[in-house]
């Protein structure tokens, strides 16, 4: 016991250590490209912990989270390109929005259960994708172009330098992570995980399971909302093709999967072993054409699922499992041979 109270204060504590050198990376990493790829990890360990609320600690597998990314990034984008505001009323009533409309079309949704459940939000992005594509008030097929404006945190640009966006997307990751840290501990995180064990059992037990999956539901969308306006932010341009696509929606579920869904570590281990695969694959075989990097992802998540279905977090867990059982009976041994 007094072991492994021993190794679990190790392992906050170097955990602790690396998150108080995080801020530091900055000068520590001068290279464009290296930053490039910590804020995009930051960013979609942030999107699949906000898929995750829904996805992994609900059970409910949503293909739908790239509608709810697109309004964020739209709501920031139009305040910007159309009116000519700073980002930070578009991104919060892109915030409520993606709410809003997770609630309206999730409520008729929930009524189908498993393998119907998804394909609908499938259905969904289609719709949403189809819907910006010819809608001109928030630019077509063409999407919005972001003019030159100035530079700082009210803008929230940057072009010099991505340091502001990593502490941004630093803010973000511990403000998602956070809310979900939270949720683990709180009723609402019980009645969730209840209600994804077994629905007509925690129904029996007093938990509406139609309120808690919508205020679930509301609670994901608004926060790859959020991530949407950040995205757009950083890359200065959106379309529906780049934001409501089967593709955005993919890597929500993907990298969730990858990491372990239903825990909070899962997303980030996800997003540390594919984002940084999928920009050096795109850097250094960009020129064999597209996809190439999506053929990785193939591969490595039929490995990880064939292999260990709980994603690197049961393999990590699998790992300290069988030593401390090699522990455990070395100590055995060397007792009975003491006596």
């Amino acid at each position: 016991m007094n072991q492994t109270l021993r190794r679990t204060d190790l392992f906050w504590l170097a955990f602790t250590g690396l998150a108080a050198l995080v801020p530091l990376v900055p000068a520590i990493a001068a290279n464009s490209f290296i930053m490039h790829v910590l804020i995009l990890v930051l960013l979609y360990a942030s999107m699949a912990q906000a898929w995750n609320i829904i996805g992994g600690y609900g059970g409910q597998t949503s293909f739908g989270h790239a509608v709810f990314f697109g309004i964020g990034a739209y709501g920031a984008g139009m305040a910007v390109v159309t009116y000519g505001m700073t980002p930070w009323p578009g991104a919060l009533v892109g915030i409520v929005s993606a709410a809003v409309v997770a609630v309206l079309i999730s409520y008729p949704c929930f009524k189908l259960s498993g393998h119907y459940f998804a394909i609908a939000t499938f259905a969904i992005v289609e719709i949403f994708n189809r819907m910006f594509l010819v809608w001109d008030w928030v630019g077509g097929a063409l999407g919005l172009d972001y003019m030159i404006v100035e530079e700082g945190l009210a803008n929230l640009m940057w072009y010099d330098s991505k340091t502001g966006y990593f502490y941004c997307a630093l803010v973000l990751f511990a403000l998602v992570f956070g809310i979900v840290r939270f949720l683990e501990g709180h009723r609402f995180g019980y009645y969730l995980r209840a209600v994804r064990a077994g629905q007509e059992t925690a129904e029996s037990l007093g938990v509406n399971s139609t309120a808690v999956k919508l205020a679930a539901m509301a609670l994901s969308a608004a926060l790859a909302a959020l991530c949407g306006a950040f995205f757009v932010q950083y890359n200065l341009r959106v379309d529906p093709g780049m934001v409501m696509s089967l593709d955005t929606s993919m890597k929500f579920v993907l990298v969730t999967i990858l990491g372990g869904a239903g825990t909070l570590a899962g997303p980030l281990l996800g997003a540390a072993v594919l984002i940084p695969l999928q920009e050096f694959t795109r850097a250094k075989w960009g020129g064999l054409g597209g996809g190439v990097d999506l053929i990785i992802f193939g591969f490595l998540i039929i490995l990880i699922v064939i292999k260990q279905p709980a994603g690197i977090t049961g393999i990590v867990r699998d790992i300290a499992r069988r030593r401390g059982r090699k522990d455990a009976s070395g100590q055995g041994g060397a007792s009975l041979g003491s006596a």
